[in-house]
């Protein structure tokens, strides 16, 4: 009996400070409860079976509200609940922000053999954002990825990604992306449409953005959060090697998930820290 919930924010952290409250039909609180270190709710109290309204607060985000219905069992089952950043709805304060490399990471994932995948990412890039003052669709980004800084987790194959097979870095050292145009695609979500150049070939590429919000930093700044994910095929960018195997099956994938997880700091250069 009682509820279970498990709060979350956009990127799939727990907010172990969130608290629960559950008000019925009438608007009177019937139950508080807070949430554990892992983000979980899970409160004993014995509801009667009817509606409810659920409100997820905590600091720092929008509140949440949602409809329960308690079941004859007395559990409510509100499942997970995501937080969105104070601000979460809007965009940064206009201006321009600076990608932070050390508070950032952009990783890919390739399907490996048909039964798994491998993971890879590059550990030098840097870039920059400009949020528009009056038109936000108007905004744009600009990044610069050092090809030969992929990194698999293992050496010969990090070795065979560098050559001419793949990214070729000796004679295409730099993999870039430059926005054209912004449009939303949601209250906190954005399409950010671009050219991404990678291996000597630019192709027109398409972000999935969703702006986590705004925050002060311990050194006296104030940052921004991003996550980013895009789909690339790699023919698209004169990437044709792949080793078939008996059965059919590529051992590696053509298709690329590229995830970005971005702090940027507002103005065009980083803190000394």
């Amino acid at each position: 009996m009682g509820l279970t919930a498990k709060i979350r924010t956009r990127d799939g952290w727990a907010v172990s400070h969130a608290v629960v409250t559950v008000t019925d039909m009438t608007g009177t609180q019937v139950l508080r409860a807070e949430a554990d270190a892992e983000g979980a709710v899970r409160d004993t109290t014995e509801l009667a079976p009817g509606a409810y309204t659920v409100i997820v607060t905590a600091v720092g985000y929008a509140p949440a509200a949602s409809s329960a219905i308690v079941t004859a069992s007395g559990r409510a089952e509100v499942g997970a609940v995501t937080l969105a950043r104070q601000g979460g709805s809007e965009l940064p304060p206009p201006g321009p922000w600076t990608i932070d490399p050390a508070h950032s990471s952009v990783a890919a994932v390739a399907q490996h053999l048909g039964i798994s995948s491998v993971h890879g990412r590059f550990t030098e890039f840097g870039g920059a954002i400009e949020i528009a003052p009056d038109d936000v669709t108007k905004s744009r980004v600009a990044a610069v990825i050092r090809a030969a800084s992929v990194d698999t987790g293992n050496g010969m194959r990090d070795t065979h990604l560098k050559s001419g097979d793949f990214l070729d870095v000796e004679r295409h050292p730099e993999i870039t992306y430059r926005s054209t145009g912004v449009t939303p695609a949601g209250s906190d979500r954005w399409t950010v449409h671009g050219e991404l150049s990678m291996h000597g070939v630019v192709r027109p590429v398409d972000l999935d953005l969703a702006y986590l919000g705004t925050g002060a930093d311990p050194w006296g700044g104030t940052r921004a959060a991003f996550r980013a994910t895009a789909e690339l095929h790699r023919e698209d960018f004169a990437m044709n090697y792949n080793q078939v195997l008996q059965a059919g099956i590529a051992a590696i994938g053509t298709t690329l998930k590229v995830e970005l997880d971005i702090q940027a700091v507002q103005g065009d250069t980083l803190p000394q820290a």
